[in-house]
């Protein structure tokens, strides 16, 4: 047997690649990764870990592109659109535009919300069965505000979104909110808390899904650039990379951020823009929240673990612009201030950057290509990769092998965008 022939050739070994990867090779079927860092080392190793149901609500509210546009005058804006010209980004903002209506937006929120829901499930289930040391907790997720308007604001699309969702949402007063997290400064006007929401370590969780991976007979390639697709004109038939060419009778596309890179050699146009997003991490402070929380005016998410003591989020516009701004790690640092008793950790451990990948209509992209005989989708997932690791694993795998889907993946297709 030709050793650099699989089955499946997965290109890219973050959550959304390993949770596929494992979810065949637990339905029979011969896997190898391509990564080309190590498992886990892209967007989803700094993100703040929070398993989030609560997210159903996509970016594409009317009102959205107007904040981003107001941002070019602000560096440190928590939604930062860089006013550089960028074709492929102004071609892409056009296109999100178009999603920023109210249909659009239900439709959006209903297709997150149902793998978001059937994600947080089968993760539970996953952790509890092949027992993954990732720091997991089951304890909600706390929205905390200090603004009467930015409450009201949120119970209006984002509390009564979840309501029609099914998704549980708590509105609690502000004394309500101080008593249950004492790490927060007084002066909080009140809170939603979302009891279904999880958290975990996800460069842990990461490592975790790539050790069963190689315990289930997979293959991880690790430093293994992707460089060339050979293809015969329907068909991909190798993929060259800095660690030599591989064939498989299947190709999955899980690159994140990159998807659209390497699609534009096979005429595919993703349309899809890289989101960047930084954390700082820090050893736990005496007084670490007991809670995963977003201080919603400062849009900074919080996440205590046993290990460590994470502060995250901002979305910024930049293309493939590589390195940290460091008015926006300055930002998270303020805005934590601003909540929390004790924002920092005694020891700062890590400044993070990383690319989201993030759809023109904040619906991942999952199922067949159109275009390529041999060639599967899972990319697109913007912030919630983590969270929607293990549902997107499960439907891919149902569809490689021909197997009845738990959701309906008419939502995902890439066939939405003719790809």
């Amino acid at each position: 047997m030709n050793a650099s022939r699989s089955d499946v050739l997965i290109l890219g070994g973050g959550v959304i690649g390993l949770a596929c990867a494992l979810h065949l090779l637990k339905g029979g079927t011969q896997v190898r990764v391509l990564e080309q860092g190590t498992p886990g080392c892209g967007s989803s190793h700094g993100n703040c870990g929070t398993i989030t149901p609560s997210h159903a609500a996509p970016l594409t509210m009317p009102g959205t592109l107007g904040v981003a546009l107001r941002s070019m005058l602000r560096a440190d804006a928590p939604l930062y659109l860089n006013p550089r010209l960028d074709g492929p980004r102004l071609r892409w903002l056009l296109g999100f535009a178009r999603h920023c209506n109210w249909q659009n937006f239900e439709h959006a929120a209903q297709a997150r919300a149902a793998i978001l829901q059937r994600s947080r499930k089968l993760l539970a289930e996953l952790v509890r069965d092949e027992k993954l040391d990732c720091e997991f907790v089951e304890e909600g997720l706390l929205y905390v505000y200090r603004s009467a308007a930015q409450m009201a604001d949120d119970e209006h699309h984002h509390a009564q979104l979840l309501d029609r969702m099914g998704v549980p949402v708590q509105r609690l007063h502000g004394d309500e909110v101080e008593a249950m997290e004492p790490a927060l400064k007084s002066g909080v006007h009140g809170g939603l808390f979302h009891p279904d929401d999880a958290r975990l370590r996800p460069d842990r969780y990461a490592a975790e899904l790539a050790r069963l991976v190689r315990e289930q007979g997979g293959i991880i390639e690790t430093g293994a650039k992707i460089e060339q697709l050979v293809t015969d004109g329907k068909r991909i038939t190798s993929v060259s990379t800095s660690r030599g060419d591989f064939t498989g009778d299947r190709v999955l596309l899980a690159l994140g951020a990159w998807s659209p890179l390497l699609g534009k050699q096979l005429g595919l146009h993703l349309p899809m823009q890289p989101g960047k997003g930084y954390s700082l991490t820090y050893t736990r402070p005496k007084q670490a929240p007991r809670y995963a929380m977003v201080l919603r005016e400062a849009k900074v998410c919080v996440t205590t673990w046993d290990s460590g003591f994470r502060l995250g989020s901002t979305m910024e516009f930049s293309g493939y612009s590589e390195g940290l701004n460091r008015r926006r790690m300055d930002a998270l640092r303020r805005g934590a201030a601003e909540g929390l008793r004790e924002p920092e950790g005694p020891q700062l451990q890590e400044e993070w950057w990383g690319w989201r990948p993030m759809s023109v209509d904040e619906i991942p992209i999952i199922g067949p290509s159109a275009r390529w005989s041999n060639l599967h989708l899972a990319t697109g997932h913007g912030m919630l990769g983590v969270s929607m690791s293990a549902a997107t694993g499960e439907l891919v795998a149902a569809q490689m092998l021909g197997a009845a889907t738990v959701i309906d993946p008419a939502p995902y297709a890439p066939s939405r965008f003719r790809l």
